[in-house]
């Protein structure tokens, strides 16, 4: 189950559970578009993979499966490996 996490990595602009603005890789890495179009250019800065839009959980199911409260941020900021 994909842990649906509140936050962009490079920027922290906040995703929520819903945000058709959100980006994952396959290791669930989690950006905003701007980011991903921008200063990633489509490559994940953590694993070196694409990104797809990342699905949205039904609001139904949010209370059995809640999103992750956990932020992450990378404090180099984008692009940085």
């Amino acid at each position: 189950m994909l842990q649906l996490r509140p936050n962009c990595e490079c920027c922290d602009r906040d995703l929520p559970f819903d945000s058709d603005e959100a980006r994952i890789c396959t290791f669930e890495c989690t950006f905003c578009a701007g980011c991903v179009d921008g200063a990633l250019n489509g490559v994940c800065p953590n694993c070196g993979g694409g990104f797809v839009p990342r699905p949205i959980r039904p609001v139904r199911l949010m209370g059995k499966y809640p999103a992750s409260t956990k932020r992450v941020v990378k404090p180099e900021g984008c692009g940085v490996a």
